[in-house]
């Protein structure tokens, strides 16, 4: 928390959006407006969006808004998340995860830089599709190894 945070406030709807494919990502907090404090984005998903197995080296929180949500984390079992269910996964543990509702709605609190990752890797249009090339390049900069395939 080097640099000096101002306050602010983001009405519903307010902050920027922005989407890969159906996930649509609202950006709440990034490390910029918290100071380099944490990010937070509001994410919302359809049935069968997945995120491969992967690893980086910040810490990743999710609370589950609305619907469904089947996490792996590490060596441990699936934990299938509902409404209400908080998940915390420590810098540099490999994990992923699925959506088994028809919608989910999500928070993910990160330490920085990992907002700025998923801006990265979103565009501000409508069910964008994000190139592969974009994925890579902001993999290496944010120190993102993805380690297995889509989880299904």
């Amino acid at each position: 928390m080097n640099q000096k945070a101002e306050a602010y406030v983001y009405q519903a709807g307010e902050s920027e959006l922005r989407w890969m494919g159906e996930t649509s990502t609202y950006f709440l907090a990034a490390g910029a407006l918290t100071g380099e404090a944490f990010g937070l984005v509001d994410e919302t998903a359809l049935y069968g969006e997945s995120v491969p197995l992967h690893r980086h080296n910040d810490i990743e929180s999710f609370y589950v808004l609305e619907g469904e949500i089947t996490f792996y984390l590490g060596n441990q079992p699936r934990k299938r998340a509902g409404v209400g269910t908080f998940v915390h996964i420590p810098g540099a543990t490999i994990h992923g995860f699925r959506i088994e509702s028809e919608v989910a709605r999500y928070l993910i609190l990160t330490t920085p830089p990992h907002a700025e990752f998923y801006q990265a890797i979103t565009l501000p249009s409508a069910h964008a599709v994000v190139e592969g090339a974009v994925i890579k390049e902001a993999c290496q900069k944010y120190g993102v190894k993805f380690c297995g395939p889509l989880l299904g």
